[in-house]
């Protein structure tokens, strides 16, 4: 670690200067005004250098801590302040001869020692490193009361961490003592902030970065901490902050490496190699700089850069676990886990108990499927580490998970709670099947199985799952390749998700992934995935809004080009989830300009290494061409929608009233806006004459519109009142298609059915309904009352055991009905053992008794076929016999 992330090393001592204390001395002056006025200006000099290395003037910084070492002024501040600049430029051999100078004249710092510790590292010398903390602790363990400033308790703290002793214990005896110790310096803050981040304790690490930049304004640390504290949650937040670092030192190698790190993320990788080209003429030995760019040469497809770039990392120090960690990590946030948990077990082999690898490890694991050993990792790592906050909850859902129902079929293992697995488990596998069989002909893949999915009725549960720690509430599902977590849709049921969709989106991700070997932007894995969500169904995934048209003809389009970074900082949820939507544009017009085969030869030569942007330059000319290509596209579709609609949109200075849409409408009359909310506005006021030819205006206009206000449903509402049921039918049935999770119109539309027996209608309803929430009652009823009407007993059977199990009103009719499905599908023995459950709850039951009956002679007659067909196999008597004379 740069020193300047550890300002606790530097002691603040009001001692006079050497050599301005001897000419005082000579001079007979001992006066102590006069003491205290060199001691001030020994003060504001060191303060005045201090801002130097604060700014990044690094070479002027060091120029005056040599020259103030130089005349005499040898205090521990001036070394430890010479010391940053030595590290944070790369001068490691400087660093440990003024490392050694330092000691001789503070032979019992501990602050210099703990320096010491990454300095002899930064030279190669572990043995020295490790000797130089033994020094360290046999110090404090001597003289003790030596050290109970802030800045020495906070380097204690430091230490421990380094011991890896418990980081609440870490917490109680050094970091919050020397915090309220050090009530006006930033020392003991920082210290908790970077404890903070290396737990996940977000919140922690926010509060003492926050007074860290109240104490210390001038310190680009704190500022760094607080972008990388609202990172997962806050990027309007985490740019401010990072601004505001780079603004006060331009040169901030930690900053710049936070810049790196974030230019990777959004597969920038042009930019991220120029920041390292900035920290490497900073400092021409920077291991993150140089592992970065092993990093980026791994993902282009460039062994030899690969090699090169790691061995350099490797130069400084030939067992620092950190360097594989950190590649295996960035290569995980790629979705390149395999290759992550290589990088993982070889930072283990440097240092087995290097915690960061093993729980990073562990988490791979996890989604690779290999969940035995994933599990023990992470319990491992929680015996060592009580306080490691992913660790404490992935033994804890672990737990959970252990006690789900597991079902599998053809390829498929589903992990489910126990009662959602018997309501709807077979749904789930019916899906999956179908998704592989179709989509795996369709991209001409062959997955390797298992595949895992595992559905979660707690949200929590799934984020913690999903990415170590609670959050990522905007996420339904999420596939890592042969990995599927997801909500139940018990967790959703006030979103409005459907599951189907969601499932048949990440099964799409398992194929496009593994056809790529996870060599795929994220733009066009979830392009692929809306587009054939899409094309599954025409209510599924995402299709063009007037939102969506109004950011294509803005400035809201991505180039191509630059997709992957639409994801990674979006500036609103809209704005993520516009990404989606584009990405699927661009699929659909590779697609529609160029054939399905161009695109699954784009993911071939993806699946070679070959970087996103020159494949795409390969089948399109030039990858520039296509970003104004395909804009002009986009634009076209935009201008399609509705064409003859007027799209300005109303401006009124207060709540608008019927006159005012009225107004507005005469003289805008094709107005999408207006139209809706007139039409809207007139059927408060039941004047439905009106509002019914308004609303027709309207779908006659937009007619897809998708809204849950849309035309047709307007049209519904203004039926019912007029109690012309026929039309209300009609038209829910046309704004239903429209729409992937309107309950209240699924649930209606299956009641009219059921009154007209139009049975096709009520099972295409409650097919749907199920599909937004299968662990209610009512959308099982009506496919069971519409199966049994049309003896499809097949379709039926689900929902019939769905009802036993969801506290039926009259059980012994549910499990009769259930079992009378059963009998009709052949599975002779599981209806008998339903139709015994029956007779349990209602021993007179007449048909139950003839069903048993029934059931017992088709056992009886399959028994004596069995014991007949066994016969001929083993022979006739006389051939028997005459096997036994033989």
């Amino acid at each position: 670690m740069n020193t300047i992330q550890l300002p606790a090393l530097r002691v603040v001592q009001n001692v006079v200067q050497r050599v301005v204390l001897h000419k005082a001395i000579l001079c007979g002056v001992m006066l102590c005004g006069m003491a205290a006025s060199v001691s001030q200006l020994a003060a504001e000099d060191y303060d005045v250098v201090r801002k130097m290395f604060l700014a990044g003037e690094y070479a002027k910084c060091l120029n005056e801590t040599e020259l103030a070492i130089e005349s005499g002024n040898d205090e521990e501040r001036w070394f430890l302040l010479k010391l940053d600049c030595l590290m944070m430029t790369g001068q490691y051999t400087a660093a440990q001869q003024t490392l050694v100078t330092a000691l001789e004249v503070h032979p019992n710092s501990i602050q210099l020692r703990l320096v010491g510790h990454e300095v002899w590292n930064s030279n190669n010398d572990t043995q020295r490193a490790r000797e130089i903390l033994v020094e360290f602790d046999e110090l404090v363990q001597y003289r003790r009361w030596r050290y109970r400033d802030a800045w020495n308790q906070t380097a204690q703290g430091r230490y421990q961490l380094l011991k890896k002793t418990d980081a609440k214990e870490v917490m109680e005896k050094f970091l919050t003592p020397a915090s309220l110790k050090a009530s006006d310096e930033s020392v003991a803050f920082l210290a908790i902030g970077d404890l903070g981040l290396a737990k996940h304790d977000y919140a922690l690490a926010e509060e003492n970065y926050r007074k860290a930049t109240e104490l210390d304004p001038e310190n680009p640390a704190g500022f760094l901490g607080l972008a990388y504290a609202w990172r997962p949650n806050d990027f309007e937040k985490t740019n401010t902050a990072i601004t505001q670092a780079m603004d006060l030192n331009p040169n901030y190698v930690p900053g710049l490496h936070y810049l790196v790190d974030d230019r990777l993320n959004s597969e920038s990788y042009d930019e991220a190699l120029e920041y390292i080209e900035r920290i490497l003429k900073i400092n021409p030995k920077d291991v993150k700089a140089w592992t970065y760019r092993s990093v980026i040469a791994h993902i282009q497809n460039d062994p030899d850069m690969e090699k090169q770039s790691r061995d350099e990392a490797f130069s400084v120090n030939e067992r620092n676990p950190e360097i594989d960690y950190l590649i295996g990590k960035k290569l995980s946030q790629r979705y390149r886990f395999a290759e992550g948990a290589r990088m993982q077990r070889r930072s283990l082999t440097y240092d087995p108990g290097y915690l960061p690898a093993k729980i990073q490890l562990a988490n791979d694991l996890l989604r690779l499927g290999n969940a035995e050993e994933g599990w023990t990792l992470a319990d491992e790592v929680y015996q060592q580490d009580g306080y490691n906050v992913v660790a404490y909850n992935l033994v804890t859902l672990g737990n959970t998970v252990a006690r789900y129902s597991v079902l599998q079929r053809d390829g498929f293992v589903v992990r489910m709670e126990p009662k959602e697995a018997d309501i709807y488990g077979d749904m789930v596998l019916d899906l999956l099947v179908d998704a592989k069989r179709q989509l795996c002909e369709k991209y001409d893949v062959e997955v390797e199985e298992p595949i895992f999915v595992e559905i979660f009725p707690k949200q929590q549960d799934f984020a913690i799952r999903t990415f170590g720690l609670p959050g990522g509430a905007g996420y339904l599902g999420v596939c890592f390749g042969r990995v599927i977590t997801m909500n139940s849709p018990v967790s959703q049921v006030k979103l409005g998700s459907n599951w189907k969709s969601v499932l048949w989106h990440e099964y799409c991700h398992v194929v496009t992934l593994q056809k790529t070997k996870n060599r795929m932007p994220r733009w066009l894995s979830e392009g692929i995935s809306v587009y054939e969500e899409r094309l599954k169904d025409p209510s599924w995934g995402q299709v063009l809004t007037p939102s969506y048209r109004e950011l294509i003809l803005g400035d809201g389009l991505t180039p191509v080009s630059e997709l992957s970074g639409a994801f990674v900082k979006p500036d609103s949820g809209e704005a993520l989830q516009f990404a989606y939507y584009q990405s699927s544009m661009v699929v659909e017009y590779l697609v529609d300009e160029y054939g399905i085969d161009v695109l699954k030869r784009i993911l071939d030569d993806l699946r070679m290494g070959i970087p996103i942007n020159e494949v795409l330059g390969r089948y399109t000319g030039d990858v520039k061409l296509l970003d104004k290509e395909f804009a002009d596209y986009a634009k076209g579709q935009a201008n399609a929608l509705a064409s003859e609609a007027d799209w300005t949109k109303p401006e009124f200075a207060a709540s608008p009233a019927l006159e005012d849409w009225q107004a507005f409408n005469a003289e805008n009359p094709n107005n999408i806006f207006g139209l809706r909310a007139e039409a809207a506005a007139l059927i408060e006021q039941e004047r439905l004459d009106e509002a019914e030819a308004v609303a027709q205006t309207f779908v006659k206009l937009y007619p897809d519109y998708r809204g849950a206000d849309n035309g047709y449903a307007l049209l519904a509402t203004i039926a019912k009142s007029k109690g012309d049921e026929q039309t209300e039918y009609e038209m829910l049935k046309k704004s239903g298609q429209l729409q992937s999770a309107s309950l209240d119109v699924y649930q209606r539309v299956a009641e009219l059915s059921l009154e007209r027996e139009d049975w096709a209608e009520a099972s295409k309803q409650a097919e749907r309904w199920l599909a937004v929430n299968p662990l209610i009652p009512a959308p099982h009823r009506v496919l069971a009352a519409a199966s049994e009407a049309t003896q499809d007993f097949q379709t039926g059977s689900q929902s019939l055991k769905a009802l036993t199990l969801m506290d039926p009103f009259d059980p012994a009719d549910a499990f009769y009905r259930y079992a009378v499905a059963l009998s009709e599908t052949g599975k002779t023995e599981l209806a008998r053992r339903e139709v015994l459950k029956c007779l349990e709850e209602a021993p007179r039951y007449r048909k139950a008794h003839e069903l048993l009956l029934r059931l017992i002679e088709q056992e009886t007659k399959q028994d004596e076929s069995e014991s007949t067909k066994a016969g001929k196999e083993i022979g006739t008597p006389e051939q028997k016999d005459e096997g036994f004379r033989r």
